[in-house]
């Protein structure tokens, strides 16, 4: 197992259930299209180039934590890797297209075998061992990876939210895939801790289109194998996730954490899932657009319900937002967001 350092205080005190009054900070996609700096340096380097290029992607993840002042880093990379590294080719155009789909049981005979695949996601570690480097000290890094159904989707369907009928009805065809894919992430975690990230964040686009039956064999079973592996060093989020989800996911045993989306009031769900690791989230990202006097009520609107918790009632709390920053995102609502959390938390 790979001990984990934990950079910073408030983020350790969350995973650790340890009350405070501020909370730790960190958006999904806090690095990305809506933040100048990432556009600054996409005017001279490919989307491509900036996560497979160690020094460029601790670059980009670096910046977001210097303008805003985020508590926790997040490794810069897309969920897709994997699957180019199995050989299924990968372009962006500018979204993510395959060079081909999985359709059937005979399509998995063009799969590169894990052993092979996993020297395609060597820049990852080296991209966190980069990005720990520039970073401050008392800043948190995490990696992340693709949730198994969420990487099935794409391989398959070429998206996350198409027709999914072939992969819910085709069970040999999953478990044969989960065959090989599963061991692929658990050595894409392992390379992301040894480079130095204090937890591993699964994140599941797709996965919230599940029944309750299929979300237990697609993403609860896998999830479990994984923590199995690297007890207390992996956090999950599921888009879209139901009360039934979220359960099965907070009864995983030795999972750090999870998030959830801006559909689910925060008070309740530390009321009913606190205590067992941290819980993220969820002001709603599309509030952000909203104008200056606007969104301060809204924040306010959100924060105080919170607020009005005792630490030890809210311990485990890091704040986030529903799902990622979105593009075009104003940054000075970032800011705002981010300020009055800790203004209000801090009185």
């Amino acid at each position: 197992m790979i001990t984990t350092k934990y950079h910073n205080e408030r983020f350790a005190n969350a995973i650790q259930l340890v009350p405070q009054n501020t909370p730790p900070i960190w958006f999904m996609r806090q690095a990305g299209r809506y933040h100048s700096h990432y556009r600054k340096l996409k005017e001279t380097y490919s989307f491509m180039e900036l996560c497979k290029q160690p020094e460029l992607a601790a670059e980009v993840a670096l910046g977001p934590v210097k303008e805003f002042g985020f508590d926790v880093s997040i490794l810069f990379s897309d969920i897709l890797f994997p699957l180019e590294a199995l050989g299924m080719g990968l372009t962006y155009d500018p979204g993510p297209k395959l060079s081909f789909s999985l359709t059937s049981l005979s399509d998995l005979k063009k799969l590169k075998p894990v052993d092979e695949a996993i020297e395609g996601l060597y820049f990852q570690k080296e991209a966190v061992i980069r990005t720990r480097e520039v970073l401050p000290k008392d800043v948190s890094l995490i990696g992340f990876v693709g949730g198994p159904f969420t990487l099935m989707t794409y391989a398959s369907i070429g998206k996350h939210d198409g027709n999914l009928s072939f992969i819910k009805t085709n069970q040999e065809f999953v478990d044969q895939f989960y065959s090989i894919l599963v061991p692929l992430l658990k050595r894409n975690i392992e390379l992301q801790l040894q480079g130095g990230a204090e937890v591993v964040m699964i994140f599941d686009t797709a996965a919230g289109m599940l029944d309750p039956f299929n979300f237990r064999r697609y993403v609860t079973e896998p999830i479990t194998e994984l923590t199995k592996s690297f007890p207390n060093q992996i956090g999950y989020y599921a888009k879209n996730s139901t009360e039934s989800q979220i359960r099965q996911i907070h009864s995983i045993q030795n999972l750090v954490g999870f998030g959830v989306d801006h559909r689910f009031s925060i008070p309740t769900i530390l009321q009913e899932f606190g205590g067992k690791g941290f819980i993220q989230g969820n002001f709603d990202q599309e509030l952000l657009f909203a104008d200056k006097s606007t969104l301060k009520q809204k924040i306010q609107e959100y924060l105080l319900p919170i607020k009005e918790l005792e630490p030890k009632e809210r311990v485990g709390w890091v704040a986030g937002l529903g799902h990622g920053v979105l593009q075009f995102t104003p940054e000075e609502s970032v800011h705002l967001l981010i300020e009055t959390t800790r203004k209000v938390f801090s009185t």
